[in-house]
């Protein structure tokens, strides 16, 4: 397992980035601009922890706007954390065989979500492309938010 980041919802890009960046000193690695999915990633990374290739970066902090205005309330603009895993399949089975629930499945072979205790939303990754969809995640529905 690979820690990779550390998602919050922003409301003000350049209120942000000026706070993120130009205060705080974090510099901006790459953009995604989802125009289906209305949203856009900005991920930033202390200039110590700049890397050329994407195996050996630190982890980075995701600041995720999303372009249809949304008020945040109770925590929400904090997203989740997110890591990669050998087998996303064997990951959540383990994880079902110890008590967690699954509340987003890896459907797609690729991308999972589960809750702390505290109610904290983890992203799982699978490591390099996706596997081929599988039952029971294939046709296994969401449970609860994630």
């Amino acid at each position: 397992m690979r820690y990779l980041h550390t998602m919050v919802r922003v409301t003000d890009v350049d209120a942000s980035l000026d706070f993120y960046c130009n205060k705080l000193g974090l510099e901006e690695v790459r953009r995604i601009d989802n125009e289906k999915g209305r949203f856009t990633l900005i991920f930033l990374a202390a200039p110590k922890d700049k890397a050329t290739s994407a195996a050996s970066r630190a982890p980075e902090l995701e600041l995720t706007f999303n372009w249809d205005p949304e008020a945040y309330s109770g925590g929400r603009n904090f997203g989740h954390l997110a890591y990669k895993v050998d087998d996303i399949y064997a990951t959540c089975q383990h994880l079902m065989d110890k008590g967690v629930t699954i509340n987003r499945p890896p459907r797609d072979g690729y991308m999972a979500f589960v809750k702390s205790p505290d109610g904290i939303s983890i992203e799982l990754l699978q490591e390099g492309e996706a596997l081929a969809p599988q039952e029971p995640w294939a046709s296994m529905p969401n449970t609860g938010s994630w």
